[in-house]
């Protein structure tokens, strides 16, 4: 490659000496490179030039108006090096970057961007214009390309008064970037996020199938399709989004987690931030990306506002103020185990408490509480953590998960010993955590005596307030899923018909309910005699307990929610 660019075009038979002296006199007069010049003189067009280059020099000619190059390959060349050199990141494999340049004749350049890149250059030909319109359109420009018309028909959200900046950007961001200067890969992806975090949505899901490219929003619990991308959007937008999480983008082979932070600019003034947990799964079809929105403003930690009937509110806050002892909130994924531990540990947080939470991970984090990421690939888990917690003078410690005999003997200790204890158990209601703590080879008398509460709970979706309507069903009905035969007589039950204000769901929100099992006397002796679940159960609604079930009725009843919805989250007592 000793030759110069015009030497070879010289020798190719479609320059002159004299045109590539006067262009050699452009050059210097207009400060361009000398392809420019050559181009700008008329003396051959960009098409001719690059044909001609690949044919003497051998390397492989691109139009790169026909190719799709990912997020996470653009972002190797900062905007300014690839416009001032006219070149264009194409493809990354392992340590070599397949380059495409007007001129891969120039050594300078090339090892500029092996040193910037600290990657193996591969230089392959493309026109000037092919390169310049390239540049406009993943790093932004005038003409860029909008991101609806990358999708098409697809609405997006509304980016006009709302900016995203990442974590590591946050303290260098250009005041008032406006976000349309953006690749167009990277707008979409934001607008996705956008659009779900307006929605209210607690999750977002990217999932790859054989023909399609879905993208769903999890909103009030339910699972809604807001988009079908084609299918060439599958691995930029997937890359993107583990760029944004800091995932490795060349492992597709095994799970992997991360996490995103975002600054929404709402207004001048005005900003919000939102945490994502992202996870990634291989499958059959690519990569699943499912992105859980932690948004600070969703959270309620005001125990009033979760769906405690009043009596149950007053036995669970006498058990969140007692001094020692553990109390298990038992529910699946999703039924709002997080948001009830931390409104308890919020109403406890006083200057002279010191509470500490292991967390895996830390999903919102609150002033004047010591939390802890779990971190296994290190041997920080929850039996270590909370072993590390007694050496700190706790007074509250809230535990993510008990998975294992370890975690929950130590908790066990830390109770008997002064402490107040929060932690989760998955089971199917509050009785039978009992015998799963059991079956983790925990003597009962040892439960019996440190566990003094133990709260299931679900989530049901709010019946929109202004498009309910009574629903008309027989007592019997009502008798058959649990209401007292005077409930049946007098009760009206609302269902959902859906508006404009509701999406057309008919569902607004979501509220809890609740099962709070109390261990009192009588409970002890049943678990003191292995008492099966049932028996716990019935003994536990003998002494005042609302079921699920019961708990579902109540807010049936008042009007909160439907009748449809309490028999999807809650079984017959």
């Amino acid at each position: 490659m000793g030759s110069t660019i015009g030497e070879i075009l010289i020798r190719e038979k479609i320059l002159t000496p004299e045109q590539l002296k006067s262009a050699q006199e452009f050059q210097k007069k207009h400060d361009v490179s000398l392809a420019s010049a050559i181009i700008s003189q008329g003396f051959m067009s960009a098409e001719e030039m690059a044909q001609g280059l690949s044919r003497q020099l051998g390397y492989p000619y691109i139009d790169l108006d026909q190719f799709e190059v990912y997020p996470d390959v653009i972002d190797l060349i900062k905007a300014d090096a690839a416009k001032r050199y006219m070149i264009m990141p194409i493809h990354r494999i392992r340590s070599f970057l397949t380059l495409a340049m007007v001129d891969p004749t120039d050594l300078d350049i090339i090892e500029d961007i092996r040193f910037r890149t600290g990657l193996s250059i591969q230089p392959v030909i493309a026109s000037e214009a092919g390169i310049t319109n390239a540049i406009r359109k993943y790093y932004g420009g005038a003409i860029a390309v909008r991101p609806k018309k990358t999708v098409e028909d697809i609405a997006l959200a509304d980016d006009s008064k709302v900016t995203i900046v990442s974590e590591e950007d946050e303290e260098h961001e250009e005041e008032g970037a406006p976000i349309e200067d953006e690749a167009p890969i990277i707008t979409l992806v934001n607008n996705i996020f956008i659009e779900a975090i307006k929605k209210g949505a607690s999750d977002v899901h990217f999932e790859p199938y054989e023909r399609s490219f879905r993208v769903r929003y999890r909103i009030d619990g339910i699972l809604y399709e807001t988009m079908n991308l084609p299918m060439k959007f599958r691995d930029p937008v997937t890359s993107r989004i583990k760029i944004m999480s800091n995932m490795n983008i060349a492992e597709k082979r095994l799970p992997q987690d991360g996490r995103i932070k975002m600054q929404l600019r709402l207004d001048k003034n005005a900003r919000k931030d939102v945490d994502l947990r992202v996870s990634a799964l291989p499958t059959i079809f690519g990569e699943k990306i499912v992105a859980r929105i932690l948004d600070r403003d969703m959270l309620k930690i005001d125990l009033t506002q979760l769906g405690f009937e009043p009596e149950t509110l007053d036995v669970f806050r006498r058990a969140i103020l007692r001094p020692w002892g553990i109390i298990l909130v038992t529910g699946p994924t999703g039924s709002g185990k997080t948001n009830t531990l931390y409104s308890a540990i919020s109403t406890l947080n006083a200057m002279e408490k010191n509470i500490m939470t292991a967390e895996d991970p830390v999903e919102f984090y609150m002033p004047g509480i010591n939390q802890v990421n779990i971190r296994d690939e290190i041997n920080l888990n929850f039996a270590a953590a909370l072993r590390a917690f007694l050496r700190q003078d706790p007074d509250v410690m809230l535990v993510g998960e008990i998975r294992d005999l370890e975690t929950v003997d130590i908790a066990i200790k830390a109770a008997l010993t002064g402490h107040l204890v929060f932690s989760t158990v998955h089971t199917n209601d509050s009785a039978s955590t009992i015998h799963r703590l059991m079956n983790m080879n925990v003597e009962p008398f040892l439960i019996a005596d440190s566990v003094i509460q133990i709260v299931a709970q679900r989530l049901v979706r709010r019946l929109c307030k202004r498009c309910a309507t009574p629903q008309k069903l027989s007592p019997n009905a009502l008798l058959e899923i649990g209401f007292t035969a005077e409930e049946a007589e007098t009760t009206v039950p609302l269902q959902a018909r859906g508006c404009d204000a509701c999406n057309n769901t008919g569902y607004k929100g979501r509220t809890g309910l609740f099962e709070v099992l109390e261990i009192t006397p009588p409970i002890r002796e049943l678990i003191l005699a292995r008492g099966q679940a049932k028996d716990i159960k019935r003994k536990s609604i003998e002494q005042g307990m609302f079921s699920l079930r019961r708990s579902g009725l109540i807010k049936i009843k008042n009007g909160t929610t439907s009748i449809e919805e309490v028999l999807r989250e809650t079984v017959k007592d």
